[in-house]
């Protein structure tokens, strides 16, 4: 971090972001020609290009690219740095737990109930993500331990242990073509329009863009699309739909998670109640 400053990259960040100088001085509250003026203060002192301009369009170059990447990790490692000396001279900090609405497979009040009995346990805050981003609050120090599935959720810069694993059920109006069928295949699957969650591409294919199971629930019950889950993501169906096993999609891991630099007591605390209730099998399979 000797090169650049911390304000430094939260600019630079910016503009990678939006691919636009306005939009992101609008982002972070400063005028534009003085966000113009810092990333060329930038590229100045690395002896590199980050961007390519022209007066309609901004790219990013090979350099720009890298430092977007590890920048981003140098900043969350900061931002995760200070969370956690907070947290440490206080007695009183809470445990921090992220997990998507729903997608606890049944665990939740077990895992909190084990943790309580744990001597020196902390109250418990329970904090909702989107349906991508749980692995940003573990890595950037904005909770300390989460519920992720894998291998849909990025598992990178974190540690992990592995709860329970379950099959994927494809999700389809009880008149689709696929709904009398036990079981299909992916390749039957080809040609469905499938969700995209939140610009990130899914792993069969993209299609409608939907920001959570129940607005994916209701695209589906009205033949917008099909979907493939968890099967503990959805225990209960809407009237009109129907499950569908599939006997060819990679399981689905549920993993309790934490940044890979944290090694407080407050974690391991947490992880070890975790284990003592890890089912063979996920509660609603």
């Amino acid at each position: 971090m000797s090169e650049l400053e911390t304000r430094e990259l939260e600019y630079f960040l910016a503009v990678a972001d939006e691919l636009h100088f306005g939009r992101a001085a609008i982002r972070l509250s400063i005028a534009q020609p003085a966000l113009s003026k810092a990333v060329r203060r930038i590229e100045t002192r690395l002896g590199v290009a980050l961007f390519v301009r022209s007066s309609r369009h901004v790219e990013l170059t090979a350099a720009g690219l890298a430092l977007q990447e590890h920048g981003r990790h140098a900043l969350n490692a900061v931002g995760a740095a200070v969370r956690h000396a907070q947290n440490a001279g206080s007695s009183q900090a809470h445990l921090r737990l992220v997990l998507k609405p729903g997608g606890d497979g049944g665990l939740l009040s077990g895992l909190i109930a084990a943790y309580a009995a744990h001597p020196g346990a902390r109250p418990v805050d329970i904090l909702f993500s989107g349906p991508t981003d749980r692995a940003d609050f573990l890595l950037d120090g904005r909770a300390d331990v989460g519920l992720l599935f894998a291998p849909f959720d990025p598992l990178d810069g974190l540690a992990y242990e592995r709860l329970y694993t379950e099959d994927r059920v494809l999700i389809v109006p009880a008149a689709h073509r696929l709904a009398g069928r036990a079981p299909v295949r992916l390749a039957d699957l080809v040609g469905e329009p499938l969700p995209q969650w939140n610009d990130a591409s899914s792993e069969e294919g993209a299609g409608v863009q939907v920001g959570d199971v129940v607005q994916m629930l209701h695209m589906i019950s009205a033949d917008r699309m099909i979907g493939v889950l968890p099967r503990s993501l959805v225990p209960v169906l809407p009237p009109g739909l129907v499950r569908v096993p599939i006997t060819d999609a990679a399981p689905s891991h549920l993993v309790l998670a934490w940044n890979a630099q944290d090694s407080r007591p407050l974690v391991a605390s947490f992880v070890a109640a975790a284990l003592t209730l890890r089912p063979s099998h996920a509660p609603h399979a």
